[in-house]
């Protein structure tokens, strides 16, 4: 079964143009390197919860907006070999170093696919 890396993050509003420019970019650069698919999504009903919501998990703050993204694979084996060729691909070396988001609060993991209808 398929394997997708996923992401959520808090932009502040005022440079989404900047990140959705900077994601185009990266999304082309995964495509190349043998991603499936790239998404971003950028919130639109996520409100801030009690306990908990993506909100809270980035500690998103008023001027900011969360962002959702997804990358699939063909396989974890497959997403390793795509993740090392996009890391050290030099056309993202100056976008790694300027990101329009605060890093430290970016949330990622990768997963296995258990159910796709």
């Amino acid at each position: 079964m398929s394997y997708v890396d996923g992401f959520i993050l808090a932009v502040p509003k005022d440079k989404i143009e900047a990140y959705k420019a900077q994601a185009g970019r990266a999304g082309d650069v995964w495509r190349e390197h043998g991603a499936l698919s790239y998404v971003e999504a950028i919130g639109d009903d996520v409100p801030y919860g009690e306990l908990t919501s993506f909100p809270r998990a980035v500690q998103a703050k008023e001027d900011e907006v969360v962002v959702f993204s997804w990358i699939t694979y063909e396989s974890r084996e497959s997403r390793d070999t795509v993740l090392a060729k996009v890391m050290a691909d030099p056309r993202l070396k100056d976008d790694m170093q300027n990101m329009p988001f605060d890093g430290k609060r970016l949330i990622y993991g990768g997963f296995n696919i258990i159910i796709s209808l």
